[in-house]
Order: C-alpha cells, then sequence, then structure tokens
C-alpha cells in the first residue's frame, strides 16, 4: 500500500476545545500535502476549511451532538443542516448513547432518522450530497447493543457508524479509566452487523501505522486520526495490508 493509498483513508481530525485558526490552516495544509480524504473540524471552523481546501479534492467533515450526543435530535438536524450550509460534506453525529444504554434501540433510531432526513434534504437544496456517520461511543455499549445500533443506524440510512469520538472518559467501580477509542474487536462487530455495503470509521486512539493496520484488517474502511501525518510519514510502503473481502 503506498503512502497516498494510506493518506486516501484518513479523515484528518482536529476536535480539540482549545485549537484555534492557526492550528487548523495546518491543518488543512497538511491535508492538501498528503492528499488525506477529508480534515475533520469543529462546526465553527467548517467556513474556513472549505475556503482553505477550495480547489482540491479534500472533503470538510464535521460533528454534530458532540461529544455527547445528548441533544434532542432536532437539535441536532438544525446543526447538521446548518453545517452543510456552511460547506461541509460530511458530519459524524454522536448518538443517543443514553437510550442506547437504556435498551431504547428506536429511540437511536429515530434519532438518527431524524437528523439523516433533514442533512440529505439540505443537501438536496443546495444541489449537493452529504455523507452521514453515526457514533456509536463504543466504549459504553455492551456487544449486543452496540450490534444493535449499527444495524439500526444503517435502516435509519446513515452512510457509515464510527466507533467514538475519542472525548469519552469511562471509568471502573473504583473511578479507574477504562480504555476508550477503537478496537479492532468493535471494529469487527460493526462490520459485521451492518454487511459490506455500509461503512465503517475507526476513530480514537489511532496514533501508528501498526494500529492503523489492525483496522483496516478488521473491517474499516475510513480512519480519523490526529496522527495521520505521523502515520503516512513513517508508512512502509513495502507493508501487506490485508484487506478483508466481505
Amino acid at each position: 500500500m503506498t503512502k497516498e493509498e494510506v493518506a486516501s483513508y484518513i479523515d484528518h481530525t482536529l476536535l480539540s476545545p482549545d485549537a484555534g485558526v492557526k492550528q487548523i490552516a495546518q491543518l488543512c495544509t497538511e491535508a492538501i500535502k498528503y492528499k488525506f480524504k477529508s480534515v475533520c473540524v469543529n462546526p465553527v471552523y467548517i467556513s474556513y476549511a472549505v475556503f482553505a481546501l477550495a480547489q482540491t479534492n479534500v472533503k470538510v467533515c464535521t460533528v454534530i451532538g458532540f461529544p455527547f450526543g445528548a441533544a434532542n435530535p432536532e437539535v441536532k438536524a438544525f446543526e447538521a443542516c446548518d453545517a452543510i450550509r456552511n460547506g461541509a460534506d460530511e458530519v459524524d453525529m454522536v448518538i443517543n448513547i443514553g437510550a442506547a444504554i437504556d435498551g431504547r434501540i428506536s429511540l437511536v433510531g429515530s434519532d438518527i432518522a431524524i437528523v439523516v432526513k433533514a442533512a440529505r434534504e439540505e443537501a438536496a437544496k443546495l444541489g449537493r450530497t452529504v455523507v452521514i456517520k453515526a457514533i456509536m461511543e463504543t466504549c459504553f455499549l455492551d456487544d449486543e447493543t452496540l450490534k444493535l445500533c449499527c444495524q439500526t443506524a444503517k435502516k435509519a440510512g446513515a452512510d457509515f457508524v464510527k466507533t467514538s469520538t475519542g472525548f469519552a472518559t469511562p471509568k471502573g467501580l473504583e473511578g479507574q479509566q477504562l480504555p476508550n477509542g477503537a478496537s479492532a474487536f468493535h471494529v469487527k462487530l460493526m462490520r459485521k452487523a451492518v454487511g459490506k455495503d455500509m461503512g465503517v470509521k475507526a476513530s480514537g486512539g489511532i496514533r501508528n501505522a501498526k494500529t492503523f493496520i489492525e483496522m483496516l484488517e478488521a473491517g474499516a474502511n475510513r480512519i480519523g486520526t490526529s496522527s495521520g501525518v505521523r502515520i503516512v510519514e513513517n508508512w512502509d510502503e513495502n507493508e501487506v495490508v490485508k484487506l478483508p473481502k466481505y
């Protein structure tokens, strides 16, 4: 796999609350240089990213209901439509995590469906299309719930299911920090749940080539990371990646 092929899988991400214009400008410059699939930025920087990436093939991705997913679906829908009007090509929405944990899967589905419908209608008005990803936050969900939520996201019309925000802070009974972010186990489960025709995005904690490969071989076809430059620059083009045959 060439370095350019590696870059084509990557959403070059900067969602830190302390990120300013200089950092976003650098993100966009790097995205152009390495030919990443997209930049993923907070909504306030969509217009800037659109301007910086004009006349390139790099997409602009943003996040909706981020990072908790706890807003009402109408609010998420408004946020998604506003993002699209400002030029976003892709929107990554956080599902209703609390409803998922409660087992209220139908509510998870309606939350996603409302956003999908509003986003697609808004994009159509502008003569554009939009890619919609549903963020599961896998560290909070048991395997069966994760499977059901992924299948529900597919039924609701999302284009991708995504592992994580990267900002979750799960804790054990003694208050100890538990793992978050993407894992090959969860990516495999998600791919199995949605089949071959839906996207799976792995994000959270992917900082090197080894983890990048693990996620692709598990079934991810998009990678969200803030370490894209490091991954591409250190990539060995003789590396063999065994992409799954669906």
